[in-house]
């Protein structure tokens, strides 16, 4: 049980902590948990993350939350998983299926598809989502309602075969990206469909996985070394 000096530091505590979030848990029990477990006063987040999605969570403590708008408003990487010859309606697998097809990938059809999806591109985010609640085993589709187009910029978009009629991908781009879409866009493209397996965050602005703790160390961390995990606020003036 932390003393009342400890709680009086984290109370003064300002500064990102960044988490390594597994995949299947909701982001907003990452955010409920760390408030709960250390005691603080205010924590925000730098940007949601999808249950099936694994990786970076930049937590804001406390005074941090001024730079909310800056570190939502970052550029971000990530990594993952696309299976060929399935589109579901979620985008991801774990969605209903609207069609399957035969994973061909006709030979340079797939450096082509890729071209077409860098730069400026106009996509609308699937009007069902996958969740999963934390009361609930496995996950939900949810209908979040039709959505309006938006705007995104893919700086970087590398795709290669892997096993399984799948495709590991590596893709950088605006906060505004939407990486489902993005997997259901790249199927089309290649005339089979595609729907996304696997996804990872690996960076948000100046912010990488590499300098977050994960989830379930932070779950070990003694309140009375918590402060030791968090960055402080200078680390994003950098």
């Amino acid at each position: 049980m932390a003393n009342m000096t400890q709680l009086r530091m984290l109370e003064g505590l300002d500064g990102f902590l960044l988490v390594d979030k597994p995949a299947g848990l909701p982001f907003a029990t990452v955010v409920k948990t760390v408030k709960r477990k250390f005691n603080l006063v205010k924590v925000g987040h730098g940007g949601s993350l999808d249950a099936m999605a694994s990786g970076l969570m930049v937590l804001l403590v406390n005074g941090a939350n001024r730079f909310v708008g800056d570190v939502m408003g970052a550029d971000r990487d990530w990594t993952g998983t696309i299976r060929l010859g399935l589109r579901t309606n979620t985008g991801d697998v774990h969605g209903a299926t609207l069609a399957e097809r035969e994973a061909t990938l006709p030979e340079g059809r797939l450096e082509a598809a890729l071209a077409e999806l860098r730069g400026d591109l106009f996509q609308t985010e699937p009007r069902f989502c996958s969740v999963r609640r934390e009361d609930r085993p496995g996950y939900e589709i949810a209908d979040t309602g039709e959505h309006k187009q938006v705007l995104a910029h893919v700086y970087r978009l590398r795709a290669e075969p892997a096993e399984g009629g799948r495709l590991a991908f590596e893709v950088s781009g605006t906060k505004s990206l939407l990486v489902r879409a993005l997997a259901d866009d790249l199927g089309e493209a290649l005339g089979c469909g595609a729907c996304l397996e696997a996804l990872r965050r690996t960076r948000i602005g100046r912010f990488g996985v590499g300098d977050a703790i994960p989830f379930d160390r932070l779950l070990e961390t003694e309140i009375g070394d918590f402060a030791s995990c968090v960055q402080p606020m200078s680390a994003f003036l950098r």
